[in-house]
């Protein structure tokens, strides 16, 4: 599926939206304009258009769809937000600010840098379980918004008490952030095709099943087929011959060669 494109609206215009009713540490906030407070504002609209997008998909947002969410004239969208591109920017961190990420020193921040990655992990992954549409969206470009700022602040500070060097923590922050949104987005696919088709992965399964009866040649994939005999493809459970999780797998091993690399080099023999 093709991906909708952010970051394509005006800089100025789109940053200032983003991080409206917030300012810089020590600088003042602009004085309040005086007049009749308007029907909507950014926040209804930005409110309605996920509401649109979690029901219909991407495709199904557009200015007039979301006008007629809030009852009133697209042109009054327009006079809040200037189009399409700068609304999906402003969606996208809009629902990325519903993780919970607790700082350092929170009481609800997990004990260790591990967990607090994981911790992420799973607040990404339920993010794109209740917004499925996210896939759809180009991340190449990523809205700068209080949004993203939070996903690098919390994972930085956990690499920082991984003990990485500055040096890497940037590196490994985005290793993260790629494997885990990767992960997620294969995650709501996966839920969306069900909900379009009717149809549970092992259902399409077994409809395939006559594949290895009629087409699948062992010969020609012996490494395949001795996995297969050995109960390498069997469905993960709690005993140790099971099938590993691969997502999971994935992630510890990633977490696993982070903390390799804060262990001191060993020492070369004489």
């Amino acid at each position: 599926m093709a991906s909708e494109h952010d970051g394509g609206g005006d800089p100025g215009r789109t940053l200032a939206l983003l991080w409206r009713g917030r300012t810089a540490a020590g600088r003042p906030p602009g004085k309040p304009v005086k007049g009749r407070k308007p029907r909507i504002g950014v926040d209804q609209i930005v409110h309605a258009a996920v509401a649109v997008a979690d029901a219909g998909g991407l495709t199904a947002v557009s200015m007039a769809r979301v006008a007629e969410q809030l009852g009133v004239g697209p042109m009054t969208l327009y006079t809040h937000v200037p189009g399409k591109a700068e609304l999906i920017e402003l969606m996208v961190d809009a629902v990325m600010t519903e993780r919970e990420l607790p700082g350092p020193g929170h009481p609800a921040r997990p004990a260790g840098w591990r967990a607090q990655v994981e911790h992420y992990a799973a607040q990404t992954r339920a993010l794109h379980v209740r917004h499925p549409w996210l896939r759809e969206v180009s991340t190449a470009r990523p809205p700068l918004g209080p949004g993203m700022m939070a996903e690098y602040e919390y994972l930085l500070s956990a690499l920082r008490d991984a003990g990485l060097p500055p040096s890497q923590m940037f590196a490994a922050s985005g290793t993260i952030v790629t494997y885990v949104v990767a992960a997620a987005r294969q995650e709501a696919e996966d839920i969306q095709i069900e909900q379009a088709t009717g149809q549970t992965w092992d259902a399409w399964w077994g409809e395939r099943r006559h594949l290895w009866d009629e087409h699948f040649d062992a010969d020609a994939y012996p490494t395949m087929t001795q996995v297969w005999l050995d109960g390498g493809f069997d469905d993960a459970g709690d005993d140790d011959t099971s099938t590993e999780d691969p997502y999971m797998y994935g992630l510890q091993r990633l977490l696993d060669g982070i903390e390799a690399a804060t262990r001191p080099p060993r020492a070369s023999r004489p």
